[in-house]
């Protein structure tokens, strides 16, 4: 019966229960579910604050991403136009240099424009004064050009392309081999002409003279070749090769070189200035003492004539007083005279 009693009564209880949830929970449902609306509501109206900074943050970004964007094309097109027109500009050369190439194939041309590459050089570094071109020798020889460095310095300006273009580009070993045999035998027969031409101690050259090369690739071949044979054999002939840019070198040299004989000549100008210069002031010295001697020998007659001077007018005041006193005598003795005759 308890147990019943128990049951009946929890039975009440949970249905009591029932009954105040029924009453007060939609009450209580609909505060919690307002607090969270509200919650809600705020969140909502953060983000959309937040998506709308983003946005345009976005827009920021995009406007200067697209300003940046024209103006790289802008740059873009402008190189573009640039690179357009330096094209042009090396097409231009390339078909320059195609027209030189054409015109120094012969062999004549190239030697004259070898000359003139030569000769602007020697303009650059040197003074007019101390070369000279097509300078001619008693036999008749004309070298291109010589310096003045106390003696003379031969220099000839040869331009062997021909076999040296078909040696680059052959296609065989067998071919560059045959090419590379015909120009060695080019440039030995410059090296030898130079030395019989143009190396004349006896007409005040050195005993040696530059064989120019005015492509640095030909000089390159000829220093620099597998066995060294085409340079052994220009230094035995006393020829020394060179190229723009050692001759350049060697030109600077030289240009310090006539520096500094300058300098020395200049220096034995001035010590030949100061040695007249001692000379015309060892002569005034000389004419100085005489002035001396004449001025001490005037000085000692004056003191000898003022002495004498000094002795005579002495004497003439002595005289004087003596005149004076038989003047007062004879006037004395005037009346005397009288009084007896």
């Amino acid at each position: 019966m308890v147990a019943i009693g128990i049951t009946i009564l929890l039975s009440l209880a949970v249905v009591a229960a029932l009954v105040w949830v029924a009453r007060n929970g939609r009450g209580l449902l609909d505060h919690r579910l307002g607090g969270i609306e509200e919650r809600l509501d705020r969140r909502l109206s953060e983000i959309d604050a937040r998506v709308d900074r983003r946005f345009g943050e976005l827009d920021g970004k995009l406007l200067s991403t697209q300003q940046s964007s024209n103006k790289t094309a802008v740059d873009i097109a402008a190189k573009l136009t640039r690179v357009e027109g330096a094209t042009e500009q090396m097409l231009a050369r390339a078909n320059d240099l195609a027209r030189l190439e054409q015109i120094l194939r012969p062999p004549k041309a190239r030697g004259g424009f070898g000359e003139l590459l030569l000769e602007n050089l020697l303009r650059d570094r040197l003074p007019p004064s101390a070369y000279q071109v097509q300078y001619g020798f008693r036999s008749g020889e004309r070298v291109d050009a010589v310096i003045r460095v106390e003696k003379l310095i031969p220099i000839d300006a040869k331009f062997p392309l021909d076999n040296f273009e078909r040696m680059i580009e052959a296609e065989t070993d067998g071919e560059r081999e045959l090419y590379g045999k015909a120009f060695a035998r080019d440039v030995k027969g410059h090296i030898d002409a130079i030395a019989h031409k143009y190396v004349k101690p006896a007409e005040g050259t050195y005993d040696f003279a530059f064989m120019y090369l005015p492509v640095e690739g030909i000089y390159y071949e000829l220093v620099s070749g597998p066995t060294g044979a085409l340079l052994k054999y220009a230094h035995d002939r006393c020829v020394f090769p060179v190229s723009p840019t050692t001759f350049t070198a060697y030109l600077q040299v030289i240009a310090f070189g006539l520096k500094g004989m300058e300098f020395e000549q200049n220096a034995h100008e001035v010590m030949a200035y100061l040695a007249d210069l001692r000379k015309d002031f060892g002569r005034f010295r000389d004419d100085f003492d005489i002035v001396g001697k004449h001025l001490g020998n005037a000085q000692s007659k004056y003191a000898e004539a003022e002495k004498r001077l000094d002795r005579f007018d002495g004497k003439l005041e002595r005289a004087a007083e003596h005149e004076s006193a038989d003047d007062v005598i004879e006037q004395a003795e005037l009346p005397r005279a009288i009084e007896a005759a």
